[in-house]
C-alpha cells in the first residue's frame, strides 16, 4: 500500500465519501497523479488533486496540471457539431456530402450527419495506411476519408471511430463556419466557459503538461481475438501514451484524441450540458437540441469495442450494460487510459475523472466506477 496521499482542492462536506475514494485509489496504488471535478446546477460541488504529475513522482500534480485524455475530447468535439446543428448550419438528417462534396465518393453520398455522430457511417478507420505524423496533417486526413469506401453498410450497426470520429465532425464544423474545431472550440466554448482545455495546445502551456504512465498492454489480450474491422481501426495508426507530450501532436488538432485538459475543465464544459444548455447565463445550446442528442440511435454490440454501447448522437447513453447513473437522461463518454465524463440532466449534475495512471479498459475502470457510486450516494 503507498503511503497516505493528500488531496488538494475543495470538497464539500456533504460529498467527503468521494473525497475517501479517491484517496483510497491512491493509497491503493490505483493512481499517481489525478484530479476529480462535480458540479450540480453548474456550481463545482468537488474539485480535487493529488500526486503526482511524472513517473519518477519528482513533479507534484498542481491545480493547473493538464494531460492528454484521449476520447474523452470527444465530448469537446461532439458539443462544437450540435452547436452547428442549433444554430441551423448542419441538419441531422442531411447528407454529409451537403456540406462537403468530396465526401460522397466511394459510395458515401447518402451517410447522414446523424451517421457520423451514433459512429454508424462504416467509417471506424483509414482505408488507407496512416502513420502518426499524418495525424498531424489535416488536409492529408480529410482526403483519405472523402475517398475510402464505408467498411459496413451506414446506420445498420455501430463501430466506434476511435480516431476518425474528430475528423469527420471536425471537417464538417469548418465547412460550416470556416473555422478549425479547435479554433471554434477555443473561441466559442473554452474562453466564454474559462474552461482551460484546448485542442491544439499552444506552446506555452507545455509545461503544465503530466506524462502519461501508459498501461500493461498485455492486459488487451489477444488482437486476433477481435474481428478484422477491430484490427483495423485501432491500430491504423497505434497512439502510444510516451508520444502524448510531443510538441507535434500537442500543438495538432486530433479532436477524437488528443484534447488537454483537467477534470475541473472537463467537468465544467459538461456542467453546461449537464444544465440543458445554459450555465452562468452563458447559453451555448438549446434543451431542445440535447434531448435530441441523447435520444437513441443504435443499441447493440460494437464491432470495434466488442461491447454493448447505448448511442446516441455523439455520446453514450445509460444502459444496463453501462450503468453509469440511476437517471435516465445521463449520457458519458470516457477515454483511453480511464479519464471520462459523466452528464446528468435530471440532477443536473456533471463528474469528470483525469489521470495519467492509465489502464487497459475500454469500457469501464474500477477507479472511475467507485467515485461515481460514492458521488450519487451522497446527493
Amino acid at each position: 500500500m503507498a503511503d497516505k496521499v493528500i488531496i488538494n482542492g475543495f470538497c464539500d462536506d456533504r460529498f467527503m465519501a468521494v473525497k475517501e475514494v479517491f484517496a483510497k485509489n491512491f493509497e491503493d496504488g490505483l493512481d499517481v497523479g489525478a484530479s476529480f471535478a462535480a458540479t450540480i446546477d453548474g456550481k463545482y460541488v468537488i474539485d480535487i488533486w493529488a500526486g503526482y504529475a511524472d513517473a519518477a513522482k519528482t513533479q507534484p500534480w498542481e491545480r493547473d496540471t493538464i494531460i492528454n485524455v484521449y476520447s474523452t475530447t470527444k465530448v469537446m468535439t461532439v458539443l462544437c457539431t450540435l452547436m452547428c446543428v442549433d444554430r441551423g448550419l448542419l441538419d441531422l438528417d442531411a447528407p454529409v456530402a451537403k456540406y462537403w462534396p468530396e465526401f460522397a465518393q466511394a459510395g458515401k453520398d447518402k451517410i447522414l450527419v446523424r451517421n457520423i455522430l451514433s459512429h454508424t457511417s462504416g467509417l471506424s478507420g483509414f482505408g488507407k495506411i496512416v502513420r502518426l505524423k499524418t495525424l498531424y496533417n489535416w488536409d492529408r486526413i480529410i482526403k483519405i476519408l472523402a475517398e475510402q469506401e464505408p467498411w459496413w453498410e451506414p446506420g445498420t450497426q455501430s463501430g466506434y471511430h476511435s480516431i476518425t470520429h474528430g475528423y469527420l465532425l471536425g471537417e464538417l464544423v469548418r465547412r460550416v463556419t470556416g473555422k478549425t474545431v479547435g479554433t471554434f472550440f477555443r473561441e466559442e466554448v473554452a474562453i466564454p466557459l474559462n474552461a482551460d482545455f484546448h485542442i491544439g495546445l499552444a506552446e506555452e502551456h507545455d509545461h503544465r503538461v503530466a506524462e502519461l504512465l501508459p498501461p500493461d498492454l498485455t492486459e488487451m489480450g489477444d488482437l486476433k481475438d477481435l474481428g478484422h474491422i477491430a484490427i483495423k481501426s485501432l491500430t491504423n495508426p497505434i497512439v502510444e501514451p510516451k508520444k502524448a507530450r510531443d510538441r507535434a501532436w500537442l500543438g495538432a488538432e486530433i479532436p477524437a484524441a488528443n484534447g488537454q485538459g483537467n477534470a475541473r475543465s472537463v467537468a465544467r464544459v459538461a456542467s453546461l450540458l449537464a444544465c440543458g444548455g445554459q450555465v452562468d447565463d452563458i447559453r451555448l445550446l438549446s434543451l431542445k437540441t440535447i434531448e435530441k442528442s441523447i435520444e437513441e440511435q443504435i443499441y447493440g454490440i460494437d464491432l470495434v469495442l466488442n461491447n454493448t454501447i447505448r448511442y446516441g448522437l455523439g455520446w453514450g447513453l445509460t444502459s444496463k450494460e453501462m450503468p453509469i447513473s440511476p437517471n435516465p437522461r445521463t449520457f458519458y463518454w470516457g477515454g483511453f487510459g480511464g479519464s471520462v465524463v459523466v452528464m446528468d440532466l435530471d440532477a443536473k449534475l456533471s463528474f469528470a475523472f483525469v489521470m495519467n495512471n492509465m489502464v487497459m479498459s475500454i469500457t469501464g475502470d474500477p477507479r472511475t466506477t467507485k467515485l461515481g457510486e460514492a458521488l450519487y450516494k451522497s446527493l
